[in-house]
This record gives C-alpha cells, structure tokens and sequence, in this order.
C-alpha cells in the first residue's frame, strides 16, 4: 500500500515518524505545511518542516517535539545582549539548517531541492516535500491586534490574539513542488495527521492542484481535538474564536466530502454517529501518543484502518 501523508507540527511529525517506522520509503511519502515560513534574522526558517526532518531522523528535542537534541544557544545569547529580537528562539545547530537553506535558496536552489539535500545529509530515507517551492504566507487576521504572520501570532504573542480569519496569502499563484502530484496520484492512502486543521493542512489545501488530486482519493485524518481540547497548540482556541465548538466532529466536518474515513479518541465516543451520519467511515481508538511505541500503536492502527477503508470503498 502506497501511502502519503499531509502533516505539519508536532503532532503530525509524531504520527508521520510512526508510519516511517512500517512503511517502506517506496511506498511512503510526506507533504508538509510551509505556511509557517518567515525571514527571521534575515534567515528563511521552516518550523513545520524542519521539525518534520528533524523528527524523522531521529534528532528532534524529545521534550518539546521541536528543534533539536542537545541544543546550545549561544549565538542567541549574543544577539539577546545586543539588542536583537529574542522572542524567536534559534539554537546554535538549528541555525545552521537556516544559514545554508538561506544561502542556497539566494543562489536560486528550490526549496524542495534544498530539503532533499539536507534529508541526505541527515540520514532520512523517506521522502519529505515541502508543499509548494514558492511562498505561501499563513496571515491570522486578529479581532484585537490587527493582521500578523502565523509566528508572530503564535510564538511573539503566544496566541492569545482572537482569531477572525486566516489568509494564505501567494497561495494563489503557488504550485504544488515537483513530485507531490505525483506521489499522491500514486498513493492508494493518503492521511491527513492530528495537526491543526486551520493552519496545518488548509494552507497546502490551498495551494491549486491538491484539492483537485485528492478528490478521487481515499482519504482519512486523524483528529488533532480530544475530548473538545486540543492534543497540542491553538486549534480547541480557533475553532471556539471562530464560533464553531471545538469537537472530533468538528473536524471531520471542517474536512468534508474530502473525507472517506475519520480516527478520532475513545473518550468521543459520544461523536460517533454524527461522524458515520456524515457517510464518513469512524474508527474510535487512543490517538494519544506520548512516547515512541504510542506512535508506531497509533501507525499500526491507522494503516490497518486505511486497508478496511480502502477495501470498502472498492
């Protein structure tokens, strides 16, 4: 079975690192969000994918899911000393990723290229596409604070501003990068994982073209909303400030008809025949995954439950 996987952030990096863990990097790719992008110290950093990378081989922080191992912040240190902006935090080794994908990006290499590159050096055999080579900006436009690039909502002001509405601004003259069309054209599964529906998987459902390759594709997500908070981050804040209650539910209808099947917790069980009401095939289990073997459980699961849905939709 051929799978590709929709991810962005932690979570998604978790779930992606359980099924690179089963599956073959023949039979297993991942797209990830880069409507996180932003220059930063004048450097073109990549949260969600970097943290995908990171993840798959093995070098993320286990504490916090994001950046690495063993960091070091004395570069930091120094900037902070001087006067520059600390609200973004770089370790040392981290910014390495950014100086040469910056240095190479201004020498006119593509974004998907230099993430190929770096996944070599890093060890990584399965395939990671970053969803577009051009740039696709998450705007959150803000009932209190006015307009602002996705970091600066979430990291400058710890997502507290209230939500109004999301913009992915350039998403209508990007392309998805080479390959990506391809690889889900191929796929038997594609999975959209527990990351944050507004501003995880829109922006890449965004960009021309991954809407249209994934109409006539079986597709499942795993909910990124438990028990009517969210596993991780801001997505319980958003639906609530979008007047929508925060909800497994209100996942699966943020989805749609894009939809064949849906993975949401146990503990919302009370979901159940609203989601199979929808014609979306349910499958209730633990989708909490706090260690390793949690991920490859929830991998196992959510590939077993992708062959049932699959042979039902023949």
């Amino acid at each position: 079975m051929k799978v590709v996987a929709l991810a962005g952030g932690v979570g998604g990096a978790k779930l992606v690192d359980g099924l690179a863990a089963l599956l073959p990097p023949t039979d297993f790719c991942v797209i990830v969000n880069t409507g996180d992008d932003f220059d930063h110290w004048g450097l073109r950093i990549c949260p969600d994918l970097d943290t995908v990378c990171y993840t798959l081989a093995g070098l993320a922080n286990p504490k916090t899911g994001w950046g690495l191992r063993d960091e070091t912040w004395t570069t930091f240190e120094a900037v902070k000393s001087l006067g520059g902006p600390d609200w973004f935090r770089l370790g040392d080794k981290d910014l390495a990723t950014h100086l040469v994908r910056t240095q190479q990006l201004g020498q006119g290499h593509a974004l998907s290229a230099i993430t190929r590159e770096f996944c070599l050096g890093w060890g990584m055999v399965h395939p990671v596409l970053p969803m577009s080579d051009e740039p696709v900006r998450t705007i959150v436009h803000t009932a209190d604070q006015g307009s602002m690039g996705f970091q600066h909502y979430f990291v400058k002001y710890g997502f507290q501003p209230v939500v109004k509405a999301f913009e992915f601004r350039g998403a209508d003259q990007a392309k998805p990068a080479p390959g990506v069309l391809d690889a889900i054209d191929l796929a038997d599964l594609v999975i959209f994982s527990p990351s944050n529906p507004w501003v995880s998987i829109d922006p890449i459902l965004s960009v021309r073209g991954y809407r249209q390759a994934l109409e006539n594709k079986v597709v499942i997500a795993v909910s990124p909303i438990v028990g009517g908070y969210a596993l991780k981050g801001p997505a319980a804040k958003m639906f609530n400030e979008l007047g929508i209650r925060p909800s497994a539910s209100a996942v699966a209808s943020h989805y749609g008809r894009l939809l064949t099947g849906f993975i949401f917790d146990q503990q919302d069980q009370e979901e159940l025949e609203k989601i199979e009401r929808w014609r979306i095939i349910p499958l209730l289990t633990n989708i909490i995954m706090k260690d390793a073997q949690d991920r490859i459980r929830l991998a196992q699961e959510v590939l077993e439950f992708g062959e049932t849905v699959l042979s039902r939709s023949r």
